[in-house]
């Protein structure tokens, strides 16, 4: 068994698309749009086949989102290399977003960093 993809909402449908095409590599596929319901998507691809769908609609309700949560909290991805997270994690930083953590080793074995997409979700980026 293998997860198919996440689904995600979002506010800013063609912001959130752009970010995660500029700074990880996605492919997007063609919008869908339900002209019922108003529901929007599209299908985020990356390089090793896995997909994020992120979805809007009318009347989202909108929450705040905290760190320290219950439920999921972040999605990680793996870009090769301590460099290319140190790279990565430099220019999402000059680009404006919020850095949670610089890149570091953690007390598990990782070398990551984590930033916070334009709408607050967790990203780790991991070598």
């Amino acid at each position: 068994m293998k997860i198919n993809h996440i689904a995600l909402y979002v506010n800013d449908l063609e912001k959130m698309k752009s970010f995660y095409e500029k700074y990880f590599d996605a492919k997007s596929n063609k919008m869908y749009h339900n002209q019922t319901t108003g529901l929007k998507t599209y299908f985020l691809e990356f390089n090793d086949g896995c997909r994020i769908e992120i979805m809007t609609k009318p009347n989202l309700n909108v929450i705040t989102k905290e760190l320290n949560n219950s439920g999921y909290i972040h999605v990680a991805f793996s870009v090769g290399s301590k460099e290319k997270v140190d790279e990565l994690t430099n220019e999402l930083e000059i680009d404006g977003c919020k850095i949670i953590s610089k890149p570091r080793k953690t007390g598990d074995g990782y070398y990551e960093s984590c930033v916070l997409d334009p709408e607050g979700n967790q990203i780790e980026i991991v070598g």
